[in-house]
């Protein structure tokens, strides 16, 4: 996907949310570090245009409730930054591939650490399949089909013209 593609899954994600969830002061954003944060500063750009009014963004870590830490040396780090209460929210999790459903997982313990929201939600700008766990998205940009030991490299730069999303194919045997 391009820049252009990129975009107009944006939108179409926005116009979903918008379309299907109240438009109060009730439903904020949520960017799972790191992708999901620039997407959902994006997404909070479009619905602030459709709704007329500002939409809450923060950014969640989900390093520490991952499911494989037994696994990893040392996990990588990144902010939680959360300016808002939570709890009696309809808090949209944004991220940018959806693909075994365990970022989405943990990122819901780790929302729960933080309050008790009302409804959860799931936006991702890319769902590519092959679920471990029975998680899908509410609102999905596009759905790339996928094998299982393929790479979706997405690719998100400070101006949406310099930002991709690749389909690495895994070489076959």
């Amino acid at each position: 996907m391009d820049s252009r593609a990129i975009d107009l899954a944006v939108r179409r994600v926005a116009r979903a949310i918008e379309s299907r969830t109240e438009s109060d002061a009730r439903v904020v954003l949520v960017g799972i570090q790191t992708g999901g944060v620039w997407l959902a500063r994006h997404l909070a750009q479009h619905l602030e245009r459709l709704w007329g009014a500002p939409v809450p963004v923060g950014q969640l870590d989900i390093s520490m409730h991952r499911d494989d830490l037994d696994q990893r040396l040392a996990p990588q780090v990144y902010p939680t930054a959360i300016g808002f209460d939570v709890t009696g929210k309809t808090v949209i999790l944004v991220d940018d591939v959806l693909f075994s459903g365990r970022t989405t997982r943990a990122a819901m313990d780790a929302l729960t650490d933080l309050g008790r929201p009302r409804r959860i939600q799931l936006a991702v700008l890319i769902d590519r399949g092959h679920r471990e766990l029975p998680i899908e998205a509410d609102f999905v940009g596009k759905r790339i089909p996928t094998g299982p030991t393929d790479r979706v490299d997405v690719r998100l730069a400070d101006t949406l013209a310099a930002s991709q999303v690749v389909l690495e194919k895994a070489a076959r045997r």
